[in-house]
């Protein structure tokens, strides 16, 4: 892939996709987010970045649904162009809406998949959420995704914790990515994986976020990880975003002496 195109999202518009707007949630002082804002667009990818404790896991919560705010609001436009406000959604509405439209990687893929049925029923659980129900086409959705995300197609009878940590990262993508959401949420993808086995995923992420042109929010506190998927960074610090900007602009120029001296290693993740 041409790394110059990098930080040019190939569909961004002028109407952003999500739209947050003075977010906030503590639970003491400086702990969580507070008055956070920002608008993503379709293509763009976000990175949030920042120490243990900093608020960006808090704020993917709160983004994602999973958490209701003390403050402030989201906007999404769906797939109609209407704007949906996400906290006066009903739950059910919120669920379907992860199921649908919006994906989740959790940072440790048991938590993302269902354990006890077969990699190809994972996958198709998503399809079936929107109304797909021939066994085919729901059988040839996961050898084709399986393939997508380089798990060898043969095993899609197999359940998931006969898989390696790797792929059973691979194989939360291609679940999350099966039904063509629109956005995607990520925390920390990569962490606690070796660093070979995180170097595949990260090309086969990069890849398929380009290819699929997704819009997605990722939480690390891994610089690399940030500068090969994001096209813009939010540096979070005590609950506050701190500094916000393109990935390489930040880091390779922080200006905020806490992004100093994130960017520089010495405050450690």
């Amino acid at each position: 892939m041409n790394q110059a195109l990098k930080n040019q999202p190939s569909t961004i518009t002028a109407e952003p996709l999500l739209r947050v707007q003075d977010l906030s949630l503590l639970y003491g002082p400086d702990k969580g987010c507070q008055g956070v804002s920002f608008d993503l667009y379709p293509g763009e990818v976000l990175g949030i970045v920042g120490e243990s404790g900093s608020g960006k896991s808090t704020l993917l919560s709160l983004l994602s649904g999973r958490l209701p705010p003390q403050r402030g609001s989201i906007g999404y436009r769906d797939k109609q162009r209407q704007w949906l406000d996400l906290y006066s959604a009903s739950e059910a509405e919120r669920r379907t809406l992860l199921r649908t439209e919006w994906g989740f990687v959790e940072q440790n893929p048991r938590d993302g998949l269902r354990m006890g049925v077969s990699a190809g029923a994972n996958i198709g659980e998503r399809l079936m959420a929107q109304g797909v129900r021939n066994y085919q086409q729901l059988r040839g959705a996961g050898i084709d995704w399986l393939s997508q995300v380089e798990i060898d197609p043969l095993r899609i009878d197999d359940l998931p914790r006969t898989f390696s940590g790797g792929m059973q990262q691979r194989l939360q993508i291609a679940r999350n990515l099966v039904s063509s959401p629109r956005l995607v949420f990520m925390d920390e993808p990569t962490g606690g994986l070796d660093v070979s086995v995180q170097a595949r995923l990260l090309d086969l992420l990069r890849g398929l976020v380009r290819e699929l042109d997704l819009a997605v929010v990722i939480v690390t506190h891994d610089l690399a990880v940030a500068r090969l998927l994001a096209d813009r960074l939010m540096v979070m610090r005590r609950s506050r975003v701190v500094e916000t900007g393109l990935t390489d602009q930040i880091l390779d120029d922080p200006q905020h002496p806490y992004s100093q001296l994130l960017v520089s290693s010495v405050l450690q993740p």
